[in-house]
C-alpha cells in the first residue's frame, strides 16, 4: 500500500482572505494534478488533512476526483509545526490514504519516513503536488514511488 503526501494548493494571502483559502490559481492546479491522478487511475482509501481551510479545500478537489471509500475527514497533528515522529507512529500503511497538509511538516514527514530523520528535507515539495511513499518490506523501509508536481522548475 501507499500513502500520498500532498502540500495544500496555492493559497490567498492573509490580508485577502484571514483563513487563508485556495487562490483560483492554486484550485486550478490542484484540480489538474487530480485529473491526472485520476487518469492514471490513482486509488485512496480515504483522505486527511490538517483541518486548516486550505488543505480541507485540497482534500475535497482530490476527494472529487478519486472518490476515496471513506471520505475526507480532518486529523490532528499535521500543522505546519507539528511533530512529524509522532505523526508518523499513526500512519496506516495498510490502506491507500492521502495526507493533505503544509510545510514544512510534509516535507519533514517524508525525510523522516525515508531517512528516520527530520532535519534535511530529500524532496521539494510544491502546492498542490503528490510525493507517493511506499514501505517495501524486502528493503524495510519507506521509498519514493512517484510525484506528481504542477511545475518542472
Amino acid at each position: 500500500m501507499s500513502v500520498y503526501l500532498v502540500q495544500h494548493g496555492l493559497s490567498l494571502p492573509k490580508d485577502v482572505d484571514p483563513g487563508k483559502g485556495l487562490s483560483e490559481e492554486g484550485i486550478a492546479e490542484v484540480q489538474r494534478i487530480a485529473d491526472v491522478a485520476q487518469g492514471y487511475g490513482i486509488r485512496v482509501t480515504r483522505i486527511v488533512h490538517s483541518g486548516k481551510a486550505r488543505a480541507h479545500q485540497t482534500a475535497d478537489l482530490f476527494a472529487a476526483r478519486l472518490q476515496p471509500a471513506q471520505g475526507v475527514m480532518p486529523m490532528e497533528g499535521m500543522k505546519p509545526l507539528d511533530d512529524v515522529t509522532a505523526f508518523a507512529a499513526q500512519i496506516d500503511n495498510s490502506s491507500d490514504t492521502m495526507y493533505v497538509g503544509h510545510l514544512p511538516f510534509m516535507e519533514r514527514l517524508a525525510a523522516f519516513l525515508l531517512t528516520g530523520s527530520y532535519a534535511k528535507p530529500v524532496f521539494k515539495f510544491q502546492n498542490g503536488g503528490i510525493v507517493s511513499l511506499y514501505e517495501d518490506a524486502d528493503l524495510g523501509s519507506w521509498v519514493i514511488k512517484w510525484a506528481l508536481m504542477p511545475k518542472i522548475d
